[in-house]
């Protein structure tokens, strides 16, 4: 057992003239591997890498878009005044929900245009993706934000005094809410394989499944989480979308159950 988690003490280190940021490498290393993983996987099912490297031209741009204007709609109060900062992705700041539908749409697009099976493409490359969410959260690692409430536990992350709440500047540490969805994804990813191995859902439905265990984590997860978010009804709006996703996934993955090919 250990006191607490370290925080690094920089979120950046200097490499000759460009400062190279913890945040930026984490999602791009999130990237490369869920495209290289992908590859494999599309190959086993009788495709070509070249067919992802493609898809990951187009898809892999339009999530990071789509990720960074699903964060400035939800949280837009945050750039009231300093409208300059919304393409800073750097700073932190992206909105895995708008991210992964914007990827996802335009990955089936290019997939489309190749010609090739959207629904075994997407059965590919899904459980990928929570691979790359795992690695990506430990952007936020470096950047010392989006943790969780105080807490004694072990395994509590310990985190400067310039980056905690107003409400809680001597409090040490703090739920590592970033470890914990990283864990759930990668558990999550596995299943994923395992079911789509199985042939249990029709093909092409296990993106349902996905998305119904991303729910699933994100709600816990947000539910601990104490860094400021736009509310709707006195709720956090992701939690509200946790619950969304919840139940649009469950009902694609249930309702395309292939009896035949479980039995």
């Amino acid at each position: 057992m250990i006191a607490a988690i370290p925080s690094p003490s920089a979120g950046s280190f200097g490499l000759g003239p460009f400062e190279i940021r913890g945040y930026g490498i984490m999602i791009a290393l999130g990237v490369l591997v869920a495209v290289s993983w992908g590859q494999r996987r599309w190959v086993e099912k009788g495709g070509t890498a070249d067919h992802i490297a493609t898809i990951a031209i187009w898809a892999v741009p339009a999530g990071l878009i789509g990720s960074r204007l699903y964060h400035v709609a939800t949280d837009w109060q945050k750039f009231r005044g300093r409208w300059q900062d919304v393409p800073a992705v750097w700073q932190g700041g992206l909105g895995i929900p708008g991210g992964l539908a914007a990827g996802v749409v335009v990955g089936l697009l290019v997939a489309r245009r190749q010609g090739i099976s959207m629904p075994r493409v997407l059965d590919a490359l899904v459980p990928t993706l929570p691979v790359a969410q795992a690695i990506g959260r430990w952007g936020n690692w470096f950047n010392q934000e989006l943790f969780g409430r105080p807490t004694d536990l072990p395994w509590g992350l310990s985190i400067d005094v310039d980056h905690r709440p107003a409400a809680h500047l001597t409090v040490e540490t703090f739920h590592p809410t970033f470890l914990y969805e990283g864990l759930w994804n990668l558990a999550l990813a596995a299943i994923l394989v395992r079911v789509d191995r199985r042939g249990v859902l029709k093909p092409g439905r296990l993106v349902g499944l996905w998305v119904c265990g991303y729910g699933l984590g994100r709600l816990w997860v947000e539910s601990l989480r104490i860094d400021h978010a736009s509310l709707v009804a006195g709720v956090r709006v992701n939690i509200w979308m946790s619950l969304v996703a919840i139940v649009i996934g469950g009902a694609v993955a249930v309702t395309s159950r292939n009896y035949r090919d479980a039995a």
